[in-house]
């Protein structure tokens, strides 16, 4: 018997976009109601994934009867270009691909050729990235690069190969994505960002091992808080390792200092090694909340627009890019959306506490709309 999993609660699901206060000149920047620009865009590709990590696609749910989004029901390259088009024209200046897992779309190289044509008002190509398991990244870093990529993000949760396999429940070997993490920046996608999520009793004494082994390697770790994304991961905030413990334990080992970023956008606390061994970042979605500088839209692989990672409902403009082409009225419907937009949904969880977070429903699933 099939499972539901709800991408989108349809009862509530917006229909014609709003009519925007206004439509930004070329070069000005698209404002959402609480004043944050529009910057970044996250494009999922596919829903499907050859890992079953736990906090992301839990195999129970996620098994083999479960139905993923029909390949005729994808926006095509084409489609995601053309759009893509129109959100840089916008103020878009980062695109990442996501997924699911992105490198299991067919020649998706293809795509990144597509968009490395794009360029924003001023003449500049937007920053093109990559998130990935990194499971398949060793045969396509070149390709990749050759089109256009310019860096790529990996998912890498543990070290120990048990405790890999229990974070991703599949059968990788861990030596396959460290494997990837080499050729990406053998071909010249650095630095690779390495993204490891956290969860308490589960992963957490790989902390340090991570960090001792990315130390003086170039590329840069980042520890993410475990979070309560999609409906499905059976998040508890008890397992939660807080980012200013990981700080803690590594600073105790090799001392760290603060790297100062521009809020508006910053996703990462960077911190950098004293000894110049290069830099870690903290992802704390769940204990400082950045909503207040989060400038980033997210389309999932049909054609519609989520304004948070933690959404309820989205947008749909797969009937705009797929049906007209018309990219006037896809700028008015993106206008419309993100002037309106206010979402914040960690403030509202810190405000609330963690039971109310635990028993929101039918939030979409990571696996479908990206990380």
């Amino acid at each position: 018997m099939s499972r539901v999993i709800f991408l989108t609660d349809h009862r509530q699901a917006p229909g014609i976009a709003p009519a925007p206060a206004y439509l930004p000149l070329p070069g000005e920047p698209l404002l959402d109601a609480r004043g944050r620009p529009l910057r970044d865009l996250r494009i999922s590709v596919t829903d499907r994934c050859n890992f079953r990590c736990t906090y992301c696609m839990p195999r129970d749910v996620f098994d083999k009867n479960h139905e993923f989004l029909p390949h005729r029901d994808l926006l095509t390259f084409e489609e995601i270009a053309a759009a893509a088009r129109v959100f840089v024209a916008m103020g878009v200046r980062k695109i990442r691909l996501t997924g699911g897992e992105p490198l299991l779309r067919r020649n998706i190289e293809t795509l990144v050729g597509l968009l490395a044509e794009l360029r924003t008002p001023e003449g500049h190509k937007p920053e093109l990235t990559l998130t990935t398991n990194g499971s398949l990244l060793a045969r396509k870093a070149q390709a990749l690069k050759a089109a256009g990529l310019d860096r790529v993000t990996v998912s890498l949760d543990a070290l120990e190969p048990g405790v890999f396999a229990r974070m991703s429940d599949s059968d990788f070997d861990v030596a396959r994505v460290l494997e990837g993490i080499e050729a990406a920046a053998a071909a010249g996608l650095a630095p690779v960002k390495v993204n490891m999520v956290v969860r308490k009793g589960v992963n957490d004494d790989q902390i340090v091992p991570m960090a001792r082994y990315f130390r003086g390697s170039g590329h840069i770790l980042r520890f993410i808080e475990y979070m309560d994304v999609g409906s499905t991961n059976g998040w508890n905030m008890a397992e939660v390792v807080p980012s200013a413990d990981v700080v803690a334990r590594l600073d105790a080992i090799w001392p760290l200092h603060t790297v100062v970023d521009d809020e508006m956008g910053r996703v990462a606390e960077r911190w950098a090694y004293a000894d110049g061994a290069g830099e870690v970042g903290v992802i704390s979605s769940v204990t400082q909340a950045f909503c207040g500088g989060c400038t980033r839209a997210r389309l999932s692989p049909e054609g519609r627009l989520f304004l948070c990672l933690f959404a309820t409902q989205g947008h749909d403009l797969r009937a705009v890019i797929r049906g007209s082409g018309d990219e006037t009225r896809l700028a008015s419907a993106l206008a419309g959306i993100w002037q309106g937009r206010g979402d914040n949904y960690s403030e509202h969880r810190s405000q609330a506490g963690p039971d109310a977070a635990a028993s929101s429903e039918h939030k979409i699933e990571m696996s479908y709309i990206g990380g």
